[in-house]
C-alpha cells in the first residue's frame, strides 16, 4: 500500500475494463486519481470522474488545467482509452472507421502527452504509461486501423522516452494480450477461442494483472525504467 502515495494520476478511458481497474488501483496505492472517459464512471473512494473525449484537444486543455488548478500539477498519466471499431483489413477498412481508430487510439495518447507535459516539464518529473497492444507488436488478419494505431503508439512512446529522459520524465508503454474486459466480451467466440488457443497459459488475462504493472510504472520503483514494452500477455509474444 502507499506506493503512489502522493501523486495525481489521471487515467482515460476509465469507466470501465483495464481503465477502471487501473483507476482503482492506483487509489488504493494512495494516488488522488482523475478517471476520464466519454461514459459516466463509477464512483469509487479515491477516484473521481470526469467527462473526457480523447481525441478532442478542447477536452484535454479542459481537463488537465481543472487538474493543475486544484492540485498544483500531475504526476502520472496513463493513455489507456482505446477502440477497435473496425476489424477489417486494409482492402476493407473504409476512411471513417480508419480516422476514428486512429484519432482516439494513436492521436488520443498524443494529445494527452502533450496536454500534460508543460507541467511534468516543469515539474523535472514525471511518469507517462501509454497503452498499445500485442497487436502493437505484431500483425493480426484484419484489423488493420488498430494494428496502425497500437503500432505508432509503440513508437511514439519510445521516441517521447529518450526525448524526455534528461528531464526525469519517463514514459513507457503497455502491451495487454486477450484481457476480459467489454471490448473483448464484444467480441465473437471464434476470435477470443483462437488467441487463447494461441495464448501458452491458455486463458485471457485480467484487468487486474494488467493495472498491476501500470502501479509499478507509475511508482518510484520504476524510476530507471523508460522506453520499455511492458508486455502483459499470457506468453502469447514470447513464441
Amino acid at each position: 500500500m502507499d506506493r503512489l502515495k502522493g501523486k495525481v494520476a489521471l487515467v482515460t478511458g476509465a469507466a470501465q475494463g483495464i481503465g477502471l481497474a487501473v483507476a482503482q488501483a492506483f487509489a488504493r496505492e494512495g494516488a488522488t486519481v482523475i478517471a476520464g472517459d466519454v461514459k459516466p464512471g463509477t464512483d469509487a473512494d479515491g477516484v473521481e470522474n470526469v467527462k473526457l473525449d480523447v481525441s478532442s484537444n478542447d477536452d484535454w486543455t479542459r481537463v488537465v488545467e481543472s487538474i493543475i488548478a486544484r492540485h498544483g500539477r500531475i504526476d502520472v498519466l496513463v493513455n489507456n482509452a482505446g477502440i477497435v471499431a473496425c476489424y477489417e483489413p486494409v482492402h476493407g477498412t473504409d476512411r471513417e472507421s480508419w480516422d476514428r481508430v486512429l484519432a482516439v487510439n494513436l492521436t488520443g495518447s498524443f494529445l494527452g502527452m502533450q496536454a500534460v507535459l508543460p507541467s511534468m516539464r516543469a515539474a523535472k518529473r514525471g511518469s507517462i504509461v501509454n497503452f498499445s497492444s500485442i497487436w502493437g507488436n505484431v500483425g493480426v488478419p484484419g484489423a488493420a486501423a488498430y494494428n496502425a494505431a497500437k503500432g505508432g503508439v509503440r513508437n511514439m512512446t519510445k521516441n517521447a522516452a529518450v526525448t524526455y529522459a534528461p528531464e526525469n520524465i519517463r514514459v513507457n508503454s503497455v502491451h495487454p494480450g486477450l484481457i476480459r474486459t467489454p471490448l473483448v466480451d464484444a467480441q465473437s467466440d471464434d476470435m477470443n477461442g483462437a488467441i487463447i488457443k494461441s495464448t501458452p497459459m491458455g486463458r485471457m488475462g485480467t484487468p487486474e494483472e494488467v493495472a498491476a504493472g501500470c502501479v509499478f510504472l507509475a511508482s518510484d520503483e520504476s524510476s530507471f525504467v523508460t522506453g520499455s514494452e511492458l508486455v502483459i500477455d499470457g506468453g502469447y509474444l514470447a513464441q
